[in-house]
């Protein structure tokens, strides 16, 4: 055969080249040259303000943020120590005293 890969989407064995790019023209799934081989980009988390914020660190919430299931309401100020960062749309993962393990967005901290 061409002994170009097979689409990485639907396994497909005729893919063909289109520039730089591979396609598959049974899902028109496109991918480049370098595929598995290419260097994946880091997610980078960053707060409120901008700052990068990394497993480990300690931040403070910046806005009033109710608890759902619960009348209970974490406050502005809270600080939360020893955070980690998951993918998702709640990307911090922290124990807060008082409320237990939750997750956080990371648009409503900022870093301590």
């Amino acid at each position: 055969m061409s002994g170009l890969p097979p689409c990485p989407q639907c396994s497909s064995e005729y893919t063909y080249e289109d520039g730089d790019m591979l396609v598959c023209p049974e899902c028109a799934h496109e991918w480049s040259k370098g595929g598995a081989a290419a260097v994946e980009e880091k997610r980078v988390w960053k707060d409120a303000h901008g700052n990068v914020l990394q497993d480990g660190d300690s931040v403070t919430v910046i806005k009033d943020l109710k608890v759902k299931g619960t009348s209970s309401v974490v406050k502005v100020g809270t600080k939360v120590k020893n955070i980690r960062l998951i993918e998702g749309d709640h990307d911090i993962d922290c124990k807060i005293d008082g409320f237990g393990s939750m997750q956080l967005k990371s648009e409503f901290v900022k870093k301590a």
